[in-house]
């Protein structure tokens, strides 16, 4: 467990909560609303940029330690983020059957003015699956707020087949990762 510093999480994300909570006993929680469009072109540094994005819009005391995140979806050399509607999410989640598509979450932490990032991508395989299964998820369970129009934290997991890399980071928090970083400061 994580003592020390007070620690900020720059997400109101409640998935993101519910991690940050297995590895720091207290947090706060700052958030603005951020643009989260970019300029990059590569998966890694997308989610770099937006983390950054994230960390720049808020301002932290001089004894806390402040950690954003972004994660994104990439299929076949295509960006998959968040469903704008129910046909464009179960024609994600079609799509993707049956293949391999990468997770990939930036991490942003700030101490003083010092700023530390990392990149972590895990690799997840659907299984074939019915066009019931998709449509009774699609209706059933909030896929909008979440890149790739999937939870693997929920019935989304019956999509999957095999997760090569950090299950966490699926949900948008690669913890093991965040905690060998965070104890290092």
């Amino acid at each position: 467990m994580i003592k020390g510093k007070k620690i900020v999480l720059g997400s109101s994300s409640p998935r993101r909560q519910e991690l940050l909570k297995m590895i720091v006993k207290e947090f706060k929680i700052k958030k603005k609303e951020t643009d989260e469009s970019y300029t990059s072109s590569t998966p890694e540094k997308i989610v770099k940029e937006i983390a950054e994005k994230k960390l720049n819009e808020i301002e932290i005391d001089d004894d806390e330690i402040l950690i954003t995140a972004d994660t994104i979806v990439y299929f076949d050399g295509e960006i998959l983020l968040k469903p704008k509607s129910k046909e464009n999410a179960i024609d994600t989640l079609k799509k993707m059957k049956n293949n391999w598509h990468q997770v990939y979450t930036g991490v942003c932490i700030k101490k003083y003015d010092t700023i530390y990032d990392f990149i972590v991508k895990t690799d997840v395989h659907f299984r074939s699956f019915s066009d019931e299964t998709v449509l009774y998820y699609v209706e059933n369970y909030n896929v909008y707020d979440k890149a790739g129009a999937y939870g693997i934290q929920d019935f989304g997991a019956v999509l999957i087949d095999e997760i090569r890399g950090d299950y966490y980071n699926i949900m948008g928090l690669p913890i093991s990762e965040l905690y060998q970083r965070l104890k290092t400061l």
